[in-house]
């Protein structure tokens, strides 16, 4: 047997290993305690108060996180991650594109208005904005809602099952114009998903701040009516072009 050195830096050791596995297990139990006590107390809530949940002390929490900013970060990521899960999951199982898209917006609501004081506590400073600590996971999101308006692009027939109007300078371009195309419809849809997702957010966070008052819709309400908006716009568009005569009115496209 080969005589194994201490100094490899190949070889990995077991109880550096086993306290690394336990540091991130210690981590994520800190970040789910600081995220209950945040939803019954708060997005103000202190880092004593934290600790105290997790019945340790500050200092130990230190050692976890530099300060109060890293663990909002580390809170962000985890609702974050868990936001974009439950995207991608009814996307999955969504019949068409547009029941995606109504999906999405459900989920968003419904996960802000579960949790409040949370959502307050993850999106202050600007933490998940595209140049903030947690941009990627926002980009990555942006990404994911964009799937369905590029489905919709890229479908060649209408939703009754219908061929598009032919173009003949379409059919009739080089081999290269598809690939030019579909850069061209993917870019197109990125933008209008950006979009959405800062329509989504602000739609949501005024309705927050307004629920409950005289004429406020509920959330199933309200979803409805920002995925028609969102879906009314773009592609009732696609529809007019390709259907110039259809007497559909575009929120009613499906």
């Amino acid at each position: 047997m080969r005589d194994v050195r201490r100094d490899d830096p190949f070889v990995v050791d077991g109880r550096s290993a086993r306290w690394a596995d336990h540091r991130e297990a210690r981590r994520a139990e800190l970040v789910r305690i600081a995220r209950r006590t945040v939803h019954h107390k708060g997005p103000d809530v202190s880092m004593e108060e934290i600790a105290n949940a997790a019945g340790t002390s500050k200092s130990i929490v230190y050692r976890y996180f530099s300060d109060k900013t890293g663990l909002q970060i580390a809170v962000a990521e985890a609702v974050v991650l868990q936001i974009q899960g439950a995207l991608e999951g009814v996307l999955r199982v969504a019949p068409t594109p547009r029941d995606g898209l109504r999906a999405m917006v459900a989920v968003y609501l419904e996960m802000i208005e579960s949790s409040p004081h949370v959502y307050a506590f993850v999106t202050r400073d600007g933490s998940v904005e595209s140049g903030g600590p947690l941009g990627h996971f926002l980009d990555s999101v942006t990404h994911l809602v964009a799937l369905p308006f590029a489905r919709e692009l890229s479908d060649h027939h209408d939703q009754r099952g219908e061929l598009a109007t032919p173009n003949p300078a379409r059919d009739s371009a080089p081999d290269t114009a598809p690939d030019a195309a579909t850069a061209a419809r993917d870019s197109l849809a990125e933008v209008w998903a950006a979009g959405a997702v800062g329509f989504v957010r602000g739609a949501g966070e005024w309705w927050m701040a307004h629920r409950g008052e005289p004429g406020v819709p509920d959330r199933e309400t309200l979803t409805a009516q920002v995925a028609a908006w969102l879906w009314a716009g773009p592609v009732g568009l696609l529809a007019r072009e390709r259907f110039p005569h259809t007497s559909a009115r575009p929120w009613e496209i499906r």
